[in-house]
């Protein structure tokens, strides 16, 4: 958990000492000023982003809020869990899609909403759902909706100084140094974006283990991600197209479920469509080899690399 934390912060600092490079090397050139314009640009579509953002992700989704009597079983779950988590009890939805997922998003604790689609009431038995519920209302509780949000603006100014420097700053500087100012501006906003990904996949981890934290197995969890991934690989690609820019909401990536069941058939042993505690022992014990095309995969991914992530879980006592 320490290790975590340490990279979380070393990535923060990574971020903001380009950003920091970034204005240093602005201070040289002329369009220093443009500069400003776009930070004070970026700043402003990030507050729109987030105060809008919630009824975006609602219609996008095609959220219902329900009462506890349509629902009483998942209140009770969300309930309990909020309570043991030390959060106000968010706004429960549904969502009205086939595929099987979960996301909690909001403005922070106070704002909370916590949703399931209808797909994923299906598909999981009780623990399994507990467990998943568990993971999303750590999300809440650890403001990551915010600090992805924040990050998120770093990539974005990246991208628009690249984007001034190399189609409009040659037209007002014939020294020809605007054209390598956009170049590194780019090659800024590449890896900032990656180390945003990065970020997001850490959060996942930290996520796993709020849920395991709040009183769910690992291997319920384990389960869930292990039926999720086969639940997604069954839909169409209509629908999983349907939710493409919101996937870095849901608990796994539905566009690589395909990859993933590859992976984990080999983690149920018996063919029992579940992970049991002993399984997840097993895989404790082996060391695990991925591939380049997996790590690449996982690097342009804003979720961990499913083995390596369940690898994790094997971790914690149950």
């Amino acid at each position: 958990m320490w290790s975590l934390r340490l990279r979380m912060w070393l990535l923060l600092g990574v971020l903001f000492a380009i950003v920091y490079a970034v204005v240093s090397m602005l201070s040289y050139a002329a369009g220093i000023t443009s500069f400003y314009f776009y930070l004070f640009l970026s700043l402003a579509m990030m507050f729109v982003q987030y105060m809008i953002g919630p009824k975006l992700v609602e219609w996008s989704m095609r959220v219902k809020y329900i009462k506890r009597e349509e629902n009483p079983r998942l209140f009770q779950m969300v309930e309990s869990l909020s309570m043991r988590a030390e959060i106000p009890v968010p706004k429960i939805g549904i969502s009205q899609i086939a595929l099987p997922n979960a996301f909690a998003f909001g403005r922070g604790k106070r704002d909370g909403r916590v949703c399931v689609t209808e797909g994923i009431l299906r598909l999981l038995n009780e623990e399994e759902l507990k467990a998943v519920l568990g993971h999303e209302l750590t999300h809440i509780k650890n403001r990551d909706v915010l600090t992805i949000t924040m990050l998120s603006v770093i990539p974005m100014i990246m991208y628009r100084i690249a984007w001034h420097f190399l189609f409009y700053g040659r037209r007002r500087d014939d020294r020809g140094n605007t054209a390598l100012i956009g170049l590194v501006a780019f090659l800024f906003y590449f890896i900032t974006n990656l180390l945003v990904l990065y970020a997001s996949r850490i959060r996942e981890y930290f996520a796993d283990r709020g849920s395991v934290l709040l009183g769910n197995q690992p291997s319920s969890l384990a389960s869930s991600l292990y039926k999720l991934a086969y639940g997604s690989a069954r839909m169409d690609k209509e629908s999983l197209k349907e939710v493409e820019g919101l996937k870095a909401f849901f608990v796994n990536d539905p566009s690589r479920a395909l990859n993933e069941i590859r992976d984990l058939r080999q983690l149920d042993l018996d063919k029992s469509g579940t992970i049991e505690a002993s399984e997840l022992l097993t895989l404790k014990q082996k060391t695990l080899r991925l591939t380049f095309a997996d790590r690449l995969l996982e690097a342009l991914g804003t979720h961990p690399n499913m083995l390596k992530r369940i690898k994790h879980l094997s971790e914690f006592k149950s």
